[in-house]
């Protein structure tokens, strides 16, 4: 086999071990997918995917992108560039509760690597695949940057730093969305004991979309 060929079905083995790991996320969640599983899936023993990535992290940061290249698509579907920041930045914000709610295992991904400090991934992720995750990571949040800098040039925004504000925006919304997985939120009864309230994803929806304006509109010192 020449080595074009070698490179060419190596690269459709990592598809499948990907297409496979996507799957079952979508259908267990991250923490019920095992490795063994994944390579069950594929027609493989599992030692196979460990030559195709280095770790669990670094397939469960490749899996991640193919969430996040629909993510951005979702974006540049629903978003309308013509519409004024206010709105648009509402629509990014709603689009993104939309995906998450109707993709879970979007935000546990997200959320698992998430949990992990930046040198801890640099260790355990190669450096191709971490900058093809903060490549995609950058193309969803550059619709935030766009609008958020749009707005504060137009003097609808009051942001000094959109690519800060961008991220914490988008950590916020993976928050917003366990709380929309778990349906409930807690409040403290009278009596002083917490007492659980159902919460509905429109309310929470329109919570994030209503926060989002907020720390556009208000003041953001830069970090010091």
């Amino acid at each position: 086999m020449t080595r074009m060929g070698v490179d060419e079905r190596r690269a459709a083995r990592r598809r499948e071990i990907i297409a496979a790991t996507r799957a079952l996320f979508d259908e267990r969640g991250v923490r019920d997918a095992q490795i063994e599983d994944i390579a069950r899936a594929v027609g493989i023993n599992r030692a196979i995917i460990y030559r195709h990535f280095s770790s669990k992290e670094e397939l469960f940061a490749v899996t991640l992108v193919e969430y996040l290249h629909e993510l951005e698509a979702a974006f540049a579907a629903g978003v309308d560039p013509s519409d004024p920041p206010r709105r648009r930045l509402a629509s990014i914000v709603a689009a993104f509760f939309d995906y998450g709610v109707a993709h879970p295992a979007f935000v546990d991904c997200a959320q698992t690597l998430l949990r992990r400090r930046g040198t801890e991934l640099q260790q355990e992720v190669g450096d191709a695949v971490l900058i093809e995750l903060g490549t995609a990571i950058s193309a969803c949040l550059a619709h935030l940057v766009t609008t958020l800098t749009e707005g504060t040039d137009a003097g609808d925004f009051r942001v000094t730093d959109p690519s800060l504000v961008a991220n914490v925006l988008y950590a916020q919304g993976l928050g917003a969305l366990n709380l929309a997985h778990l349906q409930w939120s807690i409040r403290e009864h009278n009596t002083g004991m917490p007492v659980v309230d159902d919460v509905a994803s429109d309310t929470l929806r329109t919570l994030l979309v209503h926060g989002a304006l907020a720390m556009a509109t208000g003041s953001s010192p830069r970090p010091a």
